[in-house]
């Protein structure tokens, strides 16, 4: 009976010192499936400025609808790869053809004014994931372009194909999608980030993470638009490029999580310097025109410009259970024209989020944050002497900040359909106080994701 109970003792000790190994998935995780739809309707009131200009907003009432559709596919390939594939279709309109404010109020229209919708490939790239010695596990729920299954907590992830850069880059709980949570451009991300994207928020590239229980670096190296705001992207990647490194930190004070991330960024396109477009707007006005003409996106450069650099810090709190604060500050040097998302070069940002569980509405939230968005001196002269970019322009400048406030609620309806009415106020729009307005922006945003 003891020569028994020794056996047993001996084997159940060496069992456990065996490594232990995952069960094997079954085949229905081997796939991720996922269907997102969002319609937003937005509407401004009517207001009397002192002058328009080329790229004003219409200071007649406006109404704007517009639609995005997207097929989040993924398979699992080899151990540690996956393969993911998101169809888009985008539709509707914007106001005054997505121009007039730099802080724009429908982060889901982006630049795409054309009514019909169009089909497109929004994401197809390769993830391969690589653990790291002596590492614990985390089971990753089945989500967008997330597969089922358990991940090392320490892992380097490698991507390379085409994807939309802020998916990994300058997130944050509580303002980073326009789906979900603040719509306006300069809330749901780092306004002054030129973030390298085609006119549809899409770039290809590699990202490269490190990842650890409490931190993580990651690193992307990705290509940028050959025109501002255009649709074909730069090959020549030896001088068209831009380069993106973040480190993030997390913690829990008293349970409740946080982090903070620190982002840096320089892009080399074919942006122009806004003193040379200034210089020649007062000589040769052919250069001038011409010039004027790349900055709105309407004319290829004929040479290279210079860099493009900035950073950004971005911080989230949960304050206590359902309650979350966070704020940004970010920074471009604003020398060379803006090539891609939007015309802020300062932006700071702050905010609350309240998690429906706390009036028993679980699923539900709440959220109100204000930005103040900026430009460097450059970038004021260029617009002041008349110049235009793709964004805002209103031929003359009397310089002002441009104030952003914004608060939203969303309600879930059913499991897979939300409704959020939405509310935007901007004073001094395209940072000029000669038309301050104020905007009043009203919306409803419709979203059914399963």
């Amino acid at each position: 009976m003891k020569k028994i109970v020794c056996l047993t003792i001996v084997c159940c000790t060496f069992q456990k010192a065996l490594p232990q190994v995952p069960v094997i998935p079954d085949s229905s995780r081997n796939w991720t499936v996922h269907f997102q739809l969002s319609t937003v309707y937005q509407s401004h009131n009517a207001f009397s400025p002192k002058y328009s200009g080329p790229n004003s907003l219409d200071t007649a009432h406006e109404e704007a609808l517009s639609l995005t559709t997207t097929l989040f596919l993924g398979r699992r390939l080899w151990k540690g790869a996956a393969v993911y594939f998101n169809p888009e279709v985008t539709g509707g309109t914007a106001f005054s053809k997505t121009t007039g404010i730099a802080g724009f109020p429908n982060g889901e229209i982006y630049r795409i004014g054309n009514p019909k919708p169009t089909l497109f490939i929004a994401r197809a790239y390769l993830e391969q994931v690589i653990p790291l010695n002596d590492s614990g596990v985390d089971m990753m729920g089945d989500d967008k372009n997330q597969l089922r299954g358990m991940q090392p907590a320490s892992r380097i992830v490698l991507r390379v194909g085409k994807f939309c850069i802020s998916d990994f880059f300058d997130n944050n709980s509580y303002n980073h999608d326009a789906r979900s949570q603040f719509l306006n451009w300069s809330l749901m991300s780092s306004g002054s980030w030129d973030f390298p994207a085609d006119t549809r928020g899409y770039t290809g590239g590699i990202v490269a993470e490190l990842i650890k229980p409490s931190w993580a670096v990651r690193f992307a190296a990705v290509q940028v638009p050959r025109i501002a705001n255009g649709l074909p992207m730069d090959w020549n990647l030896l001088k068209g490029h831009s380069e993106t490194l973040e480190f993030e930190q997390k913690w829990h004070v008293q349970h409740h999580p946080g982090a903070i991330r620190a982002t840096g960024f320089i892009t080399f396109s074919r942006a122009p310097f806004y003193t040379d477009a200034i210089k020649a707007m007062r000589e040769d006005s052919v250069k001038s025109a011409y010039l004027i003409a790349v900055l709105s996106g309407n004319q290829e450069a004929a040479a290279y410009g210079g860099a493009k650099y900035g950073f950004g810090i971005s911080a989230e709190q949960e304050v206590a259970r359902g309650v979350g604060v966070f704020a940004r500050i970010n920074w471009s040097d604003g020398h060379t024209g803006t090539w891609a998302f939007t015309e802020i070069d300062r932006n700071v940002q702050a905010g609350l989020s309240l998690d429906g569980q706390l009036w028993k509405r679980s699923g539900d939230n709440f959220g109100i944050a204000c930005a103040v968005n900026g430009l460097s001196q450059q970038h004021r002269d260029y617009l002041a002497a008349g110049g235009t970019g793709f964004i805002i322009g209103d031929g003359k400048l009397n310089y002002a900040p441009e104030y952003i406030f914004e608060t939203y609620y969303r309600a879930v309806m059913y499991k897979f359909l939300s409704l959020s009415l939405d509310y935007q106020f901007v004073v001094n729009p395209a940072y000029n106080r000669d038309r301050r307005g104020p905007i009043s922006i009203p919306g409803i945003r419709v979203h059914i994701g399963f």
